[in-house]
């Protein structure tokens, strides 16, 4: 089911009415980072949720107010995105503060759009802070209903009358089935190196805000995106800053984000600034993409910077074989993943890219046929001695135990005869004979008992 079949639902306001905060009440869980300083959420954040069967999608936004600077009219234009978007508008207010002017042409703002409003004053935890409540029907724009995001209290009059409008809004748009093979590929890295404006450039709309600012995108924002007919989970994520160099909360916050990021998708596009090389953070977050058993593609961007538009392809192949022996000899235990090279600015190199990312998926699932998995070890033994103080190890038999990334258990005479190079020896031979490009390969190794060395003769 797509957001659009479920109803979406945009949640928007003033900075620091507790936007974040009532958007991850009603989704249940903590997606948008809460913080108490103005200006946290800049991108739209995105929760499925349901109610009283009533399934649907949440929008979090960023705080509206007059743009002074280009990265707050960026900010400005995603409400406006979202405000498009929505099949229901909860407009919150902020009941410790009191009505604001400011409130007074947002509901002006609201009312144009034709749309369902739904006036959630926000902050109401108090007796003295329900009087000010008739204060806010001189906005005359939608239902008003009190809240308490950060309490919880009157959160389930909200959801039932955010159903209830839902129900009268798409009463006559059918539900289409929802994908169940939608693969999740997530864009990481540094901060700057340009994952908001490839989200962007994937997608062909300004997604993600965009700055030169270090930092810019705060929340992981989840897009639902198709390509060859494939449904994808497009993750945009914050910048993976060094630890020493993570000062704010909302920074902190961030990079948890980006981390879980990793931990919930298939595949992981880990993007290396062109410009400045690899850095050590950079290897950093490629290693924890590893750890984490994640099918991985390595995404030099702005790659424009290194080979500009009208380069003669043959120096423009060199240069990117160059760069990818590099890359492979820093990263050696990620020498499986392919590089792709990519310029949202000129729109480079991105069809490629989606391309590349659906075959490494494709191998991170990939199934061993138990029989061709124990003939291809069989043959590796015999090209080369596998001994260890003085004893030959034997394998009797191995099995695929599970997928993403394959996992392989090898059950052996003696798994302390299994030396770190045999390992790796094996791990090349299956991928010499297989390929599993983008993927890690896991060999577990187990003693074998009577019924192993039974299978393995």
């Amino acid at each position: 089911m797509s957001a659009r079949d479920r109803g979406l639902v945009a949640i928007v306001g003033r900075p620091n009415v507790g936007k974040s905060t009532l958007f991850n009440r009603l989704a249940g869980r903590r997606i948008a980072i809460e913080e108490p300083s103005p200006g946290i959420t800049r991108d739209r954040v995105y929760a499925d949720c349901e109610w009283r069967g009533r399934r649907f999608t949440l929008i979090d936004t960023g705080g509206l107010q007059v743009p002074s600077t280009p990265l707050e009219e960026q900010v400005l234009r995603q409400v406006e995105f979202a405000l498009e978007e929505a099949d229901v508008i909860v407009f919150v207010v902020d009941a410790k503060v009191g009505l604001s002017p400011f409130d007074e042409q947002i509901a002006d703002r609201l009312r144009k759009t034709g749309k369902p409003v739904i006036l959630a004053v926000n902050k109401v935890d108090s007796p003295q802070r329900e009087d000010a409540l008739p204060d806010f029907h001189r906005l005359q724009v939608g239902e008003l209903v009190a809240v308490s995001a950060a309490h919880g209290l009157y959160a389930d009059d909200l959801l039932d009358l955010i159903a209830e409008r839902l129900d009268q809004e798409l009463a006559s748009c059918p539900a289409a089935p929802e994908a169940e093979d939608t693969l999740r590929i997530a864009i990481v890295g540094r901060p700057n190196v340009g994952k908001s404006s490839l989200l962007n450039a994937l997608l062909q709309e300004e997604r993600a805000v965009v700055d030169a600012e270090p930092g810019t995108t705060r929340d992981s924002l989840d897009t639902p995106f198709t390509w060859r007919e494939r449904p994808l989970l497009l993750i945009d994520t914050a910048g993976i800053r060094r630890q020493s160099r993570v000062k704010e909360p909302f920074e902190y916050y961030s990079v948890l984000r980006a981390f879980d990021a990793i931990g919930r998708c298939d595949v992981t596009l880990t993007l290396i600034d062109a410009g400045e090389g690899l850095t050590d953070q950079d290897k950093r977050i490629a290693g924890h993409a590893h750890q984490q058993g994640r099918a991985q593609v390595l995404v030099v961007s702005k790659w424009d910077l290194r080979a500009p538009e009208g380069l003669d392809p043959a120096q423009e192949r060199t240069l990117m074989a160059d760069f990818s022996r590099e890359l492979h000899a820093w990263l050696p235990e990620i020498a499986y993943a392919p590089v792709a090279f990519t310029s949202a600015h000129q729109r480079r190199g991105l069809e490629a890219l989606l391309d590349t990312a659906l075959r490494v998926a494709d191998h991170h699932a990939f199934r061993f046929q138990t029989a061709t998995l124990n003939r291809l070890l069989e043959e590796a033994t015999w090209e080369r001695d596998l001994s260890r103080k003085g004893r030959a190890l034997k394998i009797y038999y191995a099995t695929q135990v599970r997928t993403r990334p394959p996992t392989i258990v090898l059950f052996v005479n003696d798994p302390e005869l299994m030396h770190f190079s045999h390992l790796a020896y094996l791990e090349n031979q299956i991928r010499a004979r297989v390929g599993l490009e983008g993927t890690p390969l896991r060999l577990l190794v187990r003693p074998a008992h009577k019924r192993e060395r039974a299978r393995g003769g």
